[in-house]
Order: C-alpha cells, then structure tokens, then sequence
C-alpha cells in the first residue's frame, strides 16, 4: 500500500503529505528492483530499508533519502542506480495497480501495514515493541488465528507507548 495514494484528496496536515510524498521516492526504487529482479527481492531491500529508516532513525532525515535507498539496495545485493526511480513517475502505475489490489482486500479506511496470508488479508498488527522467538511466534499465531474467522474485524486500543526498535 502507498500512503501517498491512500492520503490523496483527503484532509491532512500539510507535512504530513510532504513526508509521504517523499516516502513514495522509496517506494518507486522498490517498484523499479521488483521490476528488474522479481517480487522475491521485495522482502530483503524492505528490511534494508526498514533497518536504515527505522533502527537507525534516518527516517526524518529527507537529506538522507537517496544515500538511504543506494545503501539499502547495496546491502539487499541489488544494483544501486536503482535509486534513480526516485526521481522517476515511471513506476506509479505498477504502484497505484499494487496499492488498489491490496486496498481491495482490507478496504479503504485502514492504515499501514496492509498484510495478505494467503486468502487472509488484513490491517496489522501495530505493536510497539518487537516481539522475537516464542512470544513472536505466539503473536503471529494469534493474528492468524483471529484474521482467519470470517466475520472478524477489529480489534483496537489507543497506542500509550512509543514504537522501540530494540
């Protein structure tokens, strides 16, 4: 899914639409591996990414975002002039066609992330801690289990802590 898609022609902060617009250079240098690659690149240059983003708190960095994009192609075994599609429209068709089929599963009034098992389609889990080994497992389960009853929807509380990347 694309938070720039999502967020078009709705009502939102004016920075808000900034970062995601930004955010979407990201996404077209993962459009433009997939393309070359295959989708079966996606999962490694999303973790790159997420590592730099994320773990590293680059994520505000908009300075940052081409150094971020060619380091995490590097490390993903991909070419690193792959970074040049941030700068391209020519992958927002693949985008926009990926974003409407995996809106079509879960619908429109969700966020990110958007997960799809198998049949199951869903939007979560949103957690602040990462969960590792059995308890992770567990949770995952969880998920599973409760996604995979057909007349299940939601679950939801307010978020009372700050997302830890440890």
């Amino acid at each position: 899914m694309s938070l720039h898609m999502l967020n078009e022609g709705k009502d939102v902060p004016a920075d808000y639409l900034q970062r995601i617009a930004r955010a979407q250079e990201l996404v077209r240098v993962v459009a433009a591996a997939q393309q070359k690659y295959g989708d079966q690149v996606t999962g490694a240059l999303y973790t790159e990414l997420g590592t730099r983003l994320h773990n590293e708190r680059r994520g505000k960095r908009l300075d940052l975002l081409r150094q971020t994009a060619e380091e995490a192609l590097e490390a993903a075994g991909l070419d690193r002039k792959l970074a040049d599609a941030m700068e391209s429209e020519e992958y927002e068709d693949a985008i926009r066609a990926s974003h409407d089929e995996g809106m079509a599963l879960v619908g429109q009034e969700v966020g990110t992330p958007v997960i799809r098992v198998g049949s199951n389609a869903f939007f979560g889990p949103v957690i602040t801690r990462i969960p590792r080994g059995e308890e992770a497992g567990r949770l995952w389960d969880g998920v599973l289990l409760v996604t995979a009853f057909e007349d299940f929807f939601e679950l939801k509380r307010s978020r009372t802590r700050e997302v830890r990347f440890d």
